[in-house]
């Protein structure tokens, strides 16, 4: 006998197979019979884990130790990563507005049809709940993701964090700013410890656990409501939708368009790699280290490593 307690067929064909043993009954008598017994129409549901890293919850309570550590020193702690590329043009966008007619869209969805893609790309102080998105044109590699690091550091910081010396990132394990990454660290390294005299510590969140970044339900979350069912006709909107993305609890949002166009499939050598002025923590090195620079003065570690 099957153990299988699941039905995968529609109510008329069960229907049938009773008719078939001469057992006739009607559709709503049928739903009825199904329902005493907790038979319902239901989903797959994501459960089991599957293979999880031994390193996960260690992580999680090292990426919380940094981040108290950090802003008790009165330092940046940024959340980072890269929102799902946008079709910019007169296409439909999943949600529902208030209106009297609904926006007429284009009926297919072909990219040729539009003003171009938007790849963004956000910044989150945790400290003070401000949100910084760069709306690029091109490509979402780690070139574009530093650049947009470094633009941070040199226009946004100063307000909030004039002083400071050093820099903890959150971020994703993949993805252009993913743990593998050596352009990521490169880029890092030259562009930011390098360029501005600075300390840049960065803490990855396990495989598999990029939900639980304080970017996506703090700032994506939010920025998808405020567009959610608004054709984003152009960039300039997009940057508008983007700006007047607020919550009640004081979260602003900035934004900034990205005209360079960055190329995809750059290697780095590995005598560059080990150029590099890179510390890997003890604790999960591989999710953790600091890359420091290579042509100022040392500054002074941010608690242990």
């Amino acid at each position: 006998m099957c153990s299988d307690k699941w039905l995968n067929c529609r109510l008329r064909d069960l229907q049938a197979r009773l008719e078939e043993k001469a057992h006739k009954v009607s559709l709503p008598v049928l739903s009825r019979l199904l329902r005493k017994r907790d038979y319902r129409l239901r989903s797959n549901v994501k459960e089991n884990e599957g293979n999880t890293p031994t390193e996960r919850d260690p992580q999680f309570r090292y990426l919380q130790e940094q981040r108290t550590l950090f802003q008790e020193a009165g330092l940046p702690v940024l959340s980072v990563d890269a929102k799902k590329k946008e079709l910019v043009g007169d296409f439909k966008n999943s949600g529902q507005v208030w209106c009297q007619e609904p926006e007429a869209v284009l009926v297919h969805d072909f990219p040729n049809q539009g003003v171009g893609k938007a790849v963004p790309y956000g910044v989150y102080d945790l400290t003070h709940n401000l949100g910084t998105v760069y709306v690029g044109q091109s490509a979402d590699t780690a070139e574009f993701a530093v650049d947009n690091l470094a633009h941070w550091w040199e226009q946004e910081r100063p307000a909030c964090f004039a002083q400071a010396t050093a820099l903890l990132l959150h971020a994703d394990c993949g993805g252009s700013n993913g743990v593998r990454s050596k352009l990521w660290k490169q880029q890092l390294q030259e562009k930011l410890a390098d360029r501005f005299g600075i300390e840049v510590t960065v803490c990855h969140y396990p495989t598999g656990c990029s939900k639980w970044n304080p970017i996506e339900h703090r700032l994506f979350s939010e920025i998808s409501k405020t567009w959610a069912g608004c054709p984003l006709r152009s960039f300039e909107r997009i940057l508008q939708y983007l700006r007047e993305t607020k919550t009640e609890t004081g979260l602003r949002v900035a934004a900034h368009l990205v005209t360079k166009i960055y190329q995809k499939g750059i290697e780095v050598a590995d005598e560059v790699m080990a150029a590099l002025n890179i510390t890997h923590h003890t604790i999960c090195p591989k999710w953790n280290y600091t890359i420091r620079p290579r042509n100022h003065s040392i500054i002074p570690e941010i608690g242990n490593l």
